[in-house]
């Protein structure tokens, strides 16, 4: 097996970008997932909420980031050392972007948008219940540092998902981007849904442990680039990849040694079991 992309995130619930090498912290990847939207209160504001934000480009910089959608003027943030400070329940403490940021998120969004940054991923940490254990660290993904999918996986899906469509009549779809999922490292992959029983594996030198399965949520279902919102691939893995009342693609990995990742490198099962 081999590693075929590796995506960052510098904002939650905005695009993301493929790197052909990454460094991984015990948190995630360098630059994935340190910036969120925020509400003027300090609550989180997500895709699954306001899927405009999908609409947004975020690229690192040394000092910060810079912000560009569609129509608008880039927008260079630098990242604050300090301000108004925010807690959400959820992803923790973050820092104020500043009023320049929150006006250009506001007239994209159309609504009162704040930028928040996340100053010391190790100030949160991985919920006992997705598989973490104590000085866990998180960046602001949901749930546990890195998201894998496998294209195996995808190539079944699509197959279903045209299998779903013949069954009911309609027009054969295309087949989905792995983007829709989110994830930060795609792998060529074995069988399809096999990754859902591995305990451990290395890639390159480092090696990774199982946290979850990734539960879907509203974001597949919306074209990464037309952001138009369609029955898929919600419909079909409803029909054969559900338990315990969610619907399931990819899983969720914590980093157990740091360093470099690169595309191509080697992927190498360790431990496998029934991971759930």
């Amino acid at each position: 097996m081999r590693l075929t992309a590796l995506r960052i995130y510098p904002v939650k619930s905005m695009r993301g970008y493929d790197v052909p090498a990454a460094h991984v912290e015990r948190w995630g990847l360098a630059d994935d997932r340190r910036w969120a939207a925020l509400l003027p209160d300090g609550t989180e504001l997500t895709a699954r909420e306001e899927p405009r934000l999908l609409t947004v480009s975020p690229v690192p910089t040394p000092d910060g980031l810079v912000l560009r959608a569609p129509g608008r003027a880039e927008l260079a943030v630098a990242r604050p050392r300090e301000g108004t400070a925010y807690r959400s329940d959820w992803l923790g403490p973050m820092t104020d972007a500043g009023p320049d940021a929150a006006q250009w998120l506001t007239a994209v969004l159309g609504r009162a948008v704040r930028l928040g940054h996340q100053q010391a991923p190790a100030g949160r940490e991985i919920g006992e219940g997705h598989g973490g254990r104590p000085g866990d660290a998180l960046n602001l993904a949901d749930t546990a540092p890195l998201l894998l999918t496998t294209e195996a996986s995808l190539r079944r899906l699509d197959q279903l998902v045209a299998q779903t469509a013949a069954e009911r009549g309609e027009p054969r779809p295309d087949p989905l981007s792995m983007v829709r999922f989110r994830p930060n490292l795609v792998i060529d992959g074995e069988k399809p849904f096999a990754e859902h029983d591995w305990l451990r594996l290395r890639i390159g030198t480092l090696a990774l442990r199982f946290a979850e399965s990734c539960d879907r949520c509203v974001l597949p279902t919306y074209d990464p680039d037309t952001l138009a919102r369609s029955h898929e691939p919600t419909r079909t893995l409803a029909r054969y990849r559900r338990w315990s009342g969610k619907v399931w693609f990819g899983i969720r990995l914590v980093p157990e040694t740091v360093g470099e990742l690169r595309v191509g490198d080697e992927v190498e099962l360790l431990a496998a079991g029934l991971a759930g």
